[in-house]
């Protein structure tokens, strides 16, 4: 219930722009323009963890960009998962996986239940379907695969550096029973809303691995994210803040 009123809120009362503090815009044109893609590239977190897959990023996790993820996934702006969901396309199509054979699945990093439960939503899903949408409009055979889950609970990784970020998420993640047949045949995108470390994704990586998931000659597991600091851009950002 909570989630609905959420989006019929977001939908029917007035707002200011969740990136700048617009008047009466959901999303004003410049904070739009911040999150449209321009930017995107590869990334790379430094320490690297071993067994991270090539991220690519859509926009610089600053300014306005960070206050529009923040609004969504922490107080609940529901609607910002359109905007959110076409930089996480744009960051999918950088990374090179565009129209082809076969499907595209996105697979979300999951947020913990407690989580979830906190915010009424799961951020890195709904943003993923946001953007299987675009894609297909873009002529992409994509959609979203939530194969992954935690297999045990993880402590909240606020405050925590790179190596007690990958200990605390080491072995975490599992693919769920049906994972193998739902992404049979697919080009799978490991997906989230901001890379910084880089751990969560690698212990997706594993878990995708370890299931089989990506297997076969030439067989290429990618990651994409809407947004990641300026300094883990493989070539620097121009700012994309306000």
């Amino acid at each position: 219930m909570r989630g609905w009123w959420q989006e019929l809120a977001g939908l029917v009362l007035p707002v200011d722009c969740a990136g700048c503090g617009a008047v009466r815009v959901l999303v004003c044109d410049g904070c739009r323009g911040a999150l449209g893609g321009a930017l995107a590239g590869p990334v790379g977190p430094s320490p690297r963890p071993e067994g991270l897959p090539v991220v690519q990023a859509a926009a610089v996790y600053e300014g306005a960009v960070r206050a529009v993820l923040l609004a969504h996934k922490e107080r609940g702006a529901l609607p910002l998962a359109g905007v959110l969901g076409g930089a996480l396309a744009a960051a999918v199509l950088a990374g090179g996986t565009g129209p082809g054979p076969g499907e595209v699945a996105l697979v979300p990093v999951p947020s913990a239940r407690r989580q979830v439960r906190a915010r009424g939503h799961d951020p890195a899903r709904r943003i993923a379907l946001a953007a299987a949408g675009r894609l297909r409009r873009a002529g992409v055979a994509a959609r979203v695969a939530p194969v992954l889950g935690l297999r045990r609970a993880v402590a909240d990784q606020a405050g925590l550096g790179a190596r007690q970020r990958r200990e605390n998420l080491a072995g975490a993640l599992a693919v769920r029973r049906a994972g193998v047949r739902l992404t049979r045949g697919a080009r799978i995108v490991l997906v989230d809303d901001v890379v910084t470390t880089g751990a969560t994704l690698a212990e997706a990586a594993r878990a995708v691995r370890a299931a089989g998931l990506v297997a076969g000659p030439g067989a290429v597991l990618r990651a994409a994210v809407v947004a990641a600091p300026a300094d883990s851009f493989v070539r620097a950002p121009r700012t994309a803040a306000r």
